[in-house]
């Protein structure tokens, strides 16, 4: 039972009760133990009953039915919950702009129980004549049901691995002496994932029916000798593949992928008179294997250099190894510190000292406290004198601990017109202000590009924060000229962020690489809300390796005195 099913339950918990109009209190109870169990870093099925009821947001009602959840694999809670609605009224509830109360709105006056149901009024023109619904809220519901179609299928990289690390430890337990590995998109550390792919090397024939009877096995689709496949608890789909010992480099480089890559590997074997596939790398006329044990030796044998599983998506990487000119990527260890984190004080789950003993615990050198400013009201959200106020209060905690240091600071909200919610003498006593977009999204490009450069034109803005505001498999990145924002973040000293929480990792790794190359400084941030969601910066490292970028172009791959001394307010007039 991993920790992002058990928390999709208690949002679903959630989800359910904001349908039938009960307490807020409990509804907000049931979300935040939710985020607490997502975002824990330790495997909360394998913690004790104590250890579970010490977590932030887990009172003894929700530890019991967690446990329950794990014992049984349901609660019986939700599944009365369940009862009172018909089960596709769920799917109604994954659609962006569509939350629960509009799902409970359209259910009671217009008996809309599925997507279809909910397309067809759309498309009729039925919606607007139900009150709070108008024609631009049909037109929104009609592009949610597009993007919708377009991610049915996909989840999250961090569910994604979670899944498939379970299912290998169990694979390696039944065959120890096998080389075990997850492949596919998901080694490729893509943002979302379809399919489970593992791959066995010199695994035993025994291998496959530990797989087809793995305990989360729903389903098995498929039972062969060197593939089978499978439908897990949960929706994900895992294939299998066994291969000889001494193809495990060429089997492991074959079903990383991407299919492109994978194409110009082929062409390049193929031009110099070899052929390779999953097997290893053969001379096409004798059919002679030269290489295939490990994957460096594979590349190594068409004259590469090794390439990261992460750059493998024919975007420049062939030239790149053929040149050996592949950047050294930046790795975890490199992260000195973070530069986005939020406490109790607005919508955290922690106090300012528990969080820094956190990221102390970590390895991080540095933290800085972010968090939100007056806009944010159900945040709870700063304004002026009460940022100040807890600027002070991170000082003094920072002050008396040994081995981290605290940076006081803000993530302050961009207004629809460009200006900042706290004032500039505010924001110029803080030690970094990390700007947000959190409102107003159906902004034309044109409009909302200028509200960035706007936002950018703020001498003390250090940090564009989640930019594109993208939420993953629900919320499209924003529609602005990107290539004008990073120019200007580059011109003006202010950083990029890539946010670590699981559904944004936004900036994606495609833009990422476009604005270090627009000369901006790249910042990794955890975005955390709870001490154990400060592990989320090993998503964002691999959106970064994505992006080609290096030690040297991560802000906070710096030690503390170099990273303060590189932040957009400290540069002013250099």
């Amino acid at each position: 039972m991993e920790n992002l099913v058990i928390a999709r339950i208690l949002a679903e918990i959630g989800d359910l009760l904001e349908i039938k109009a009960e307490n807020p209190f409990k509804i907000r109870a049931y979300r935040n133990a939710s985020e607490t169990v997502a975002h824990d870093t330790r495997r909360v099925a394998d913690l004790t009953p104590a250890e579970r009821l010490a977590l932030p947001a887990i009172g003894k009602d929700i530890a019991a039915k967690i446990a329950e959840l794990i014992e049984t694999g349901e609660i019986r809670y939700h599944q009365d919950l369940l009862q009172q609605f018909p089960p596709t009224v769920l799917d109604l509830l994954h659609l962006q702009g569509v939350g629960p109360k509009t799902v409970a709105l359209l259910y009671r006056e217009m008996d809309i129980r599925t997507l279809q149901d909910l397309e067809d009024a759309a498309k009729a023109g039925r919606l607007r004549g139900v009150k709070g619904m108008g024609a631009k809220k049909e037109a929104a519901i009609l592009k949610s049901l597009e993007e919708q179609r377009r991610f049915t299928g996909r989840r999250l990289m961090p569910e994604a691995y979670d899944t498939a690390a379970a299912l290998v430890a169990a694979l390696r337990e039944h065959a120890p002496d096998a080389e075990i590995s997850m492949v596919g998109s998901l080694r490729r550390g893509c943002d979302t994932c379809g399919d489970l792919d593992i791959l066995a090397a010199g695994g035993p024939p025994s291998v496959m029916d530990a797989f087809t009877g793995y305990t989360l096995v729903e389903r098995v689709l498929a039972h062969g000798t060197t593939k089978s496949s499978v439908q897990l608890w949960g929706g994900f789909q895992a294939d299998l593949r066994v291969v000889p010992r001494e193809s495990l480099g060429a089997a492991l480089q074959y079903f990383t992928g991407s299919k492109t890559h994978n194409i110009a590997l082929r062409d390049r074997a193929i031009q110099r008179g070899l052929k390779l596939n999953e097997y290893g790398l053969f001379t096409t006329e004798s059919d002679e294997r030269i290489a295939g044990d490990d994957e460096a030796g594979v590349y190594e044998a068409l004259g590469l250099a090794f390439v990261p599983p992460e750059l493998r998506e024919h975007r420049g990487e062939i030239a790149a190894a053929e040149a050996r000119t592949l950047p050294r990527l930046v790795q975890l260890a490199d992260l000195q510190g973070d530069l986005h984190s939020h406490t109790d004080v607005t919508d955290g789950r922690a106090d300012i000292e528990t969080m820094a003993r956190a990221a102390k615990a970590a390895g991080h050198r540095y933290l800085a406290i972010t968090d939100h400013s007056q806009s944010l009201a159900m945040a709870s959200g700063l304004d002026e004198a009460r940022a100040l106020a807890h600027a002070r209060a991170v000082r003094e905690v920072s002050s008396r601990l040994d081995g981290i240091t605290l940076l006081d600071g803000i993530e302050c909200d961009i207004r629809p017109d460009g200006t900042m919610d706290l004032a500039d003498d505010c924001l110029a006593q803080l030690d970094i202000v990390v700007a947000s977009v959190h409102s107003a999204f159906n902004q034309e490009p044109a409009r909302l590009t200028d509200r960035y450069l706007r936002a950018l034109a703020c001498p003390w803005v250090d940090v564009l924060g989640h930019p594109t505001g993208r939420i993953i498999l629900r919320r499209e990145p924003l529609q602005a000229d990107w290539a004008r924002i990073f120019a200007a973040a580059a011109a003006s000293g202010v950083c990029i962020e890539i946010n670590c929480q699981v559904d944004r990792l936004d900036v994606d790794d495609v833009r990422a690489r476009h604005a270090r190359d627009a000369g901006a400084p790249i910042v990794i941030s955890s975005d955390a809300h709870s001490p154990a969601a400060l592990g989320g910066l090993r998503w964002g490292v691999v959106v970064a390796r994505r992006a080609w970028l290096t030690a040297d172009d991560v802000l906070n791959a710096r030690d503390v005195d170099r990273m303060r001394a590189s932040l957009r307010r400290n540069r002013r007039g250099t």
